[in-house]
């Protein structure tokens, strides 16, 4: 181990306990995760309905520069990642939840692992590396939350050519601000020095999260029914997907990152490395009123791929148009991009970053609540048919 690295490790001494002053999993029976950007885990036998949480990138070339843009001309192929999920499905089937459930006597182990994809290479141009640990730990903590699960302890994957360990430690505080945001433990994580691997000044993150939730208060969706409400949770803006897209628009555009973002009172990279909400302490209080049958985490593939995720076959969703406030930042980016209405919707969260179906009665307690202390849009319904429309 280098100078550097060892300076720079995280173990679970050194992370949980002063941070923290949680115990450590030392008394726990082992538990490991295998990083993977498509989220391959296992549902067991809960009978949840067949979900998708790929996050492929195969390269395209966009061939027409004067007509809209699309994700796939940005180089990612959502419609490839549902086949390479599909297939695995016939390998290891009941794959493709949001986060991977093992049983633990009366409760369950959910995991989660992701990244950050491109945004990084924002964080690179603007010199932002303090909030992109938030983005991190968001990713992942979203995921498990939406089983009903409390996030226990979080672990990190940090990459680099040549540690620059100021620069790490930036990007480490992120983690640990997203931690902290979450209520869980910054377990540990590893540093890996790569020589000639990552361009100089760069950099790679993932991250895993592991939280659990009693068996019988399992969020899966089995008991929605038709004429259930949708209620979404508002986004702080472009979250953690869609970055390919984001570049391809903004070096057609012509503007700089340090441009001021039309409509707003920010510049475009301020408004685009706004980090992920980590919705986990929102979306338990509710869970713990009540009347929450599902839960879908607003990534890649927006509406259109996630809400239906969390539903029983046989239905379906209907969006309300202009029933929340769309942000300045997507109506650049479709403006500048000259993007499709439906390419918008299945890219971007469009500033709704954490859907949750719930009974009218429930829909009825959390909008008209004079304390309540979240934002919270009445956005929709489940009707029967399939797919998500709007009107």
């Amino acid at each position: 181990m280098t100078a550097a690295n060892a300076e720079l490790s995280r173990c679970v001494a050194a992370s949980s306990r002063p941070i923290f002053d949680k115990p450590t999993a030392a008394a726990q029976p082992p538990f490991a995760v295998r990083p993977n950007r498509l989220q391959r885990f296992p549902l067991l036998s809960l009978s949840l309905p067949e979900r998708n949480s790929c996050r492929l990138r195969s390269m395209s070339k966009d061939s027409d520069e004067s007509g809209g843009l699309t994700y796939k001309d940005a180089g990612v192929d959502i419609d490839a990642g549902t086949e390479l999920v599909r297939r695995i499905a016939k390998m290891a089937p009941g794959i493709g939840g949001f986060g991977g459930l093992y049983p633990l006597g009366d409760s369950y182990l959910v995991a989660g692992t992701d990244g950050v994809g491109t945004k990084l290479k924002l964080a690179f141009d603007t010199g932002i590396h303090e909030t992109i640990g938030i983005d991190l730990v968001a990713m992942s903590v979203n995921d498990i939350v939406t089983s009903g699960a409390k996030p226990l302890f979080f672990l990190d994957y940090f990459a680099t050519s040549h540690l620059d360990v100021d620069l790490a430690e930036k990007v480490i505080k992120g983690i640990v601000d997203g931690c902290r945001q979450s209520d869980c433990a910054l377990l540990g994580g590893e540093t890996a020095e790569m020589p000639d691997f990552y361009a100089k000044g760069e950099y790679d993150l993932s991250g895993f999260a592991v939280g659990i939730v009693k068996k019988d208060s399992v969020i899966d969706g089995k008991n929605i029914v038709a004429g259930d409400v949708l209620i979404g949770l508002p986004s702080s803006g472009v979250h953690s997907n869609g970055f390919s897209l984001v570049r391809r628009v903004l070096a057609r555009s012509g503007l700089s990152l340090k441009d001021q973002l039309p409509g707003a009172a920010v510049t475009l990279g301020e408004a685009l490395m706004a980090p992920t909400v980590i919705y986990v302490k929102q979306v338990l209080d509710l869970i713990g009123k009540g009347g929450v049958k599902g839960v879908a985490h607003i990534t890649g593939g927006g509406f259109t791929d996630n809400i239906p995720r969390v539903f029983p076959k046989g239905l379906g969703a209907v969006i309300y148009n202009d029933s929340w406030n769309v942000p300045a930042v997507f109506k650049w980016i479709q403006q500048a991009g000259n993007i499709e209405d439906a390419e918008m919707r299945r890219t971007f969260n469009m500033g709704i970053g954490m859907v949750l179906v719930v009974s009218e009665e429930a829909s009825r307690r959390i909008l008209e609540d004079p304390n309540g202390a979240y934002t919270a849009y009445h956005i929709g319904e489940v009707v029967n048919g399939e797919g998500v429309s709007y009107r």
